[in-house]
Parts: C-alpha cells; structure tokens; sequence
C-alpha cells in the first residue's frame, strides 16, 4: 500500500476497479445472511442431539438461554474470516489492512484502548444511575446470583466468543463498509453514516436506542479513522458487550439480555458519556504516544 494513505483509503491499491469493493459488499451481504441460517440450523441439529428445546418462535431459538447466546454470537463471528477472504480475493490486497494503516493489528495500541473503555464504561454507568436518580424513575440492576455450576459455562462461552463476534461486526461495519465507500469518496463521512446505519439495521432497538446505536456506531467509523485502525472500536465493542452480558448470566436472566427493544433516555445519557470520555481519552493517548494513522 501507498505511504502516507489514510485508513479510509487503504482499499485504493493498484489493483483497484470500481466493481470490487461493490461485488465485495455483495458477496459480504449474502455471507452473512448465509451463514446465520446454517449456524441456526447446526445449532437445531446440535440442540436436538444434547437434548436443548428447540423453540423457534419469535423471540426465543432455544429453550436453553447459554447456548441460544452461544449460537447468536458464534453466527456473527464466523464472517470475520469471510471479510479477510473478500479483502484478499476480491480487492487483491493484504487483509491486515482492514486492520490497520500498518496492515496489522496493533496489540499494545489496543490493550491502551481497553484501558480507557473500562474507565469510560464506569463513568457511562454511574451518569446513567444518577439520571434515573435524578428523574425519581427506578433503576432495576441485575444483581442476583445463579450460583457458579450455572454461572460458569456461561462466562466461559461469553469470553471465548463475544471478542470474535465484536471483532467481526467491526471489521465488517467499520473497517469493509468504511474502506469500500473510501474507494470512492474523499471524505471519510458516507461510509462511516452508512456503516452506522447499516450496524444499526442490525438490531432490533427502538426510539431511544436506535439513536443509542447509531451514534456509537458513528463515533466508532470516525475513531477508526482518527486513530487509523480498529483498536479503539473493538476495545469498545468488546468491552461493552461482555459487560451486557455477564450480570444477565450472573442472576440467571440471560435470556433477558438476547431482546431488544425500547431504551430509556437515561441509558442514553449514560451512552453519551462513555462516548465522550472514551472518543476524548482515545484521541489524547493516540497524539501523545504518536500513534500512526497514515500508512508508511
């Protein structure tokens, strides 16, 4: 790749024809639908051989709420190396650049991000406690305690796949969809809108919380490219994901945290919150350790 080539535009390389990054979007698309059915039906057939119910209804695949998650999240993931493929097969360049300006992963960048993702995780969470205080609404934790031999399969399974299934929305949505539309834009804004917007189609929120996602979503595209890769945005996305998670497992209502629905405008406020401190903390750690954002 060119040097001196911002994240965006890393999909312009000399092999580079308009029909590329389009057939790529293409086949991603199907990938994805593709992959979700065959993931669900091998999980019919693995729940049908353990003895899980096998429900199918609207709201619920699966009697058993672990492995109903097991299932949803290893349906996702498994399109990270299908984007990797598209990247190389497609558009005929290292997958490493979905990753980074330096073509790579930069590990010790990414656990910085974390750090300040937990730090801005708490802050989010105690502003939003303090808007549902301040409004006199209640604020229901999920505090309860299932007892370890429950607990257990279900931490493990979150922590083994929650970082690959966050991993794959973001190379997905922040980092194909954002360099795709960079082939063909200067500015960075219509793939990061249109990344956001389709993260956001993906989920089944409503009022408050379609507004919740897509500013994350949003702020994610624009931080891929203020920092030239995708550490900041899967530090984020995994973190807070296995928060959403693990009280749901720890009280026994993980079946709770599979729905989606209405947000309250208080949780947005405590969304805002994290984003701010996250996207400001990011961006100073990022100048002062001079992290490279353009390709050398």
């Amino acid at each position: 790749m060119p040097s001196g080539t911002r994240y965006d535009h890393l999909g312009r390389t000399p092999w580079h024809r308009w029909w590329r990054p389009v057939l790529g979007t293409v086949v991603l698309a199907v990938a994805y639908l593709a992959i979700g059915v065959l993931v669900i039906t091998a999980g019919a057939v693995v729940a049908g051989i353990v003895g899980v119910p096998v429900v199918m209804a609207e709201e619920r695949l699966f009697g058993d709420p672990v492995f109903e998650l097991a299932v949803t999240l290893l349906s996702i993931a498994l399109v990270l190396p299908v984007v990797f493929g598209v990247a190389w097969l497609i558009q005929r360049r290292r997958p490493g650049t979905l990753s980074s300006v330096l073509g790579r992963l930069r590990w010790g960048w990414l656990l910085m991000c974390s750090g300040v993702a937990l730090v801005s995780l708490i802050l989010g969470q105690l502003a939003m406690m303090a808007a549902f205080g301040l409004t006199g609404e209640g604020f229901t934790g999920m505090f309860g305690w299932v007892g370890w031999e429950r607990f257990l399969p279900a931490l493990v399974m979150i922590l083994v796949l929650v970082p690959f299934q966050a991993a794959a929305e973001e190379y997905l949505f922040r980092g194909w969809l954002l360099q795709a539309f960079g082939t063909f834009f200067t500015t960075p804004w219509p793939g990061i809108v249109i990344g956001a917007a389709a993260f956001t189609s993906l989920h089944a929120y409503t009022d408050w919380g379609i507004l919740d996602v897509f500013s994350f979503g949003a702020l994610m595209g624009w931080l891929a490219v203020r920092t030239g890769g995708l550490e900041a945005p899967i530090a984020l996305h995994v973190l807070n994901n296995i928060v959403s998670f693990l009280p749901s497992a720890a009280s026994g209502d993980l079946g709770d945290a599979l729905r989606q629905g209405s947000v309250p405008w208080q949780a947005v406020a405590g969304t805002a919150v994290q984003l701010v401190v996250f996207a400001v903390g990011v961006v100073i750690i990022a100048q002062k350790r001079a992290i490279p954002t353009l390709s050398r």
